[in-house]
């Protein structure tokens, strides 16, 4: 139906899952103008779906999103996630919710052994479950097909059945009065419920987390322990992390020399 540079920008969105315009204009060698006129032809024929800045391949549409929020700042993820596995002790029982960022900490944890790992999220359940020294148990519920986080009531009781000695939580955005913020009250629930059975909590959250909003509220930073970021990009966010005695790791050479 389409060739030449439109029939190559499909051939990418179908292999990637989604295409963005810096990224297309710069490989094209073209305006940027150019490829939004290209990105909507494609759109106004079914053949892609726009988004904020590009555009993705429309089948599995949110399957796709969550594998392009996967993408975003992913070094900046894995580096958390070294630093947050380095705050957890072998033979240690602990909480991982759902979140791209918190996957990458499960993925830094796959040295530890005689680890519990409670968790809501099947993706770290199928990669943490393989390792021997390494005990998985997984929360009962709703699968959300977009993600694979288990999420409602059923989910909630499970949670409320343990105690642990850590608890790694993500958030959709974070406010500059501190509010975490998500989208899905079902989720925020089973957050909530992994907060309070934990001893100690350690938010987990890049700093793009800072330029996002979103509708329901998790928590507030004063209610965990530590928060690990590469930059924490909000003075006033910095500065409740003072006052309620959290310990804030950042990971960027940039924030270190702050």
């Amino acid at each position: 139906m389409f060739d030449g540079r439109r029939g190559e920008i499909v051939e990418l969105a179908r292999q990637d899952g989604q295409v963005t315009v810096e990224a297309l204009a710069a490989r094209f060698s073209v305006s940027a103008q150019t490829i939004r006129k290209d990105l909507n032809e494609l759109c106004d024929h079914g053949v892609l779906t726009r988004t904020h800045g590009g555009a993705v391949f429309p089948s599995g549409v949110e399957n796709v999103e969550y594998e392009a929020r996967r993408r975003i700042a992913a070094p900046e993820k894995a580096a958390i996630g070294d630093a947050t596995a380095a705050l957890i002790p072998s033979n240690a029982s602990l909480f991982i919710n759902i979140g791209t960022t918190t996957e990458a900490v499960s993925q830094a944890l796959l040295n530890h052994s005689g680890l519990m790992v409670i968790t809501n999220n099947i993706n770290v359940a199928n990669r943490m479950r393989i390792y021997r020294g390494i005990e998985v148990v997984i929360a009962g519920g709703v699968v959300r097909g977009s993600d694979g986080g288990v999420v409602g009531e059923a989910a909630v009781d499970f949670i409320k059945q343990f105690k642990v000695d850590y608890a790694v939580i993500g958030t959709s955005a974070i406010d500059a009065d501190g509010a975490l913020l998500d989208f899905d009250y079902r989720e925020v629930k089973v957050a909530q419920a992994i907060i309070e059975n934990a001893r100690h909590v350690i938010l987990v959250a890049d700093s793009t987390k800072f330029e996002r909003t979103a509708p329901v509220r998790i928590a507030h930073l004063s209610q965990v322990d530590t928060f690990v970021t590469d930059r924490c990009a909000l003075d006033a966010v910095r500065a409740i992390a003072a006052a309620s005695g959290v310990r804030l790791i950042e990971t960027s050479a940039a924030a270190q020399d702050f």
